[in-house]
């Protein structure tokens, strides 16, 4: 069985943002393993200065990442697109484990086979302490509302 994750390349602006919208909402349930479906099976990444490929790898980074990032709650932004590549800003706010607060800003770049999935994912990323009283980024655990500011209209 062939995997589909639509929207489907070549992307327009409408199916741009619907497909950032979806990866945000599908980080924000921080569910490895559903995450990682999402990409092809040697998926191409660079986190930071972490250099990995494959959803195997994709889903113990993604565990290892949401057991010390505590309380995760991300923004993503379409920053801009062109046929089968995305281009997004982010912003994240979580706490360790000391209960110290950070907002991560980062900005992310995807390529997709024609099937939707993401074969390669570079992402930049540094992050600021925050104090609690900074926090930005209030809702639920899973999927920010629709409702919920973004980052443009945070001020970010």
């Amino acid at each position: 069985m062939l995997e589909q994750r639509p929207p489907f390349p070549p992307f327009d602006a409408e199916s741009a943002r619907l497909k950032v919208r979806a990866a945000e909402d599908g980080w924000n349930k921080r569910d490895p393993e559903k995450v990682a479906l999402a990409y092809t099976l040697d998926s191409d990444w660079r986190n930071r200065a972490e250099f990995f490929r494959g959803r195997t790898a994709i889903v113990d980074f993604l565990q290892r990442k949401w057991a010390r990032e505590l309380d995760y709650r991300l923004i993503k932004e379409l920053w801009a697109f062109t046929d089968n590549r995305i281009a997004v800003r982010f912003a994240y706010e979580w706490h360790d484990d000391r209960g110290q607060w950070f907002r991560s800003y980062g900005n992310e770049n995807w390529e997709f086979d024609d099937n939707g999935l993401m074969r390669v994912r570079r992402a930049s990323i540094n992050d600021l302490a925050i104090q609690a009283s900074e926090r930005l980024f209030f809702w639920p655990s899973g999927p920010r509302p629709t409702d919920h500011p973004g980052l443009a209209e945070l001020g970010l």
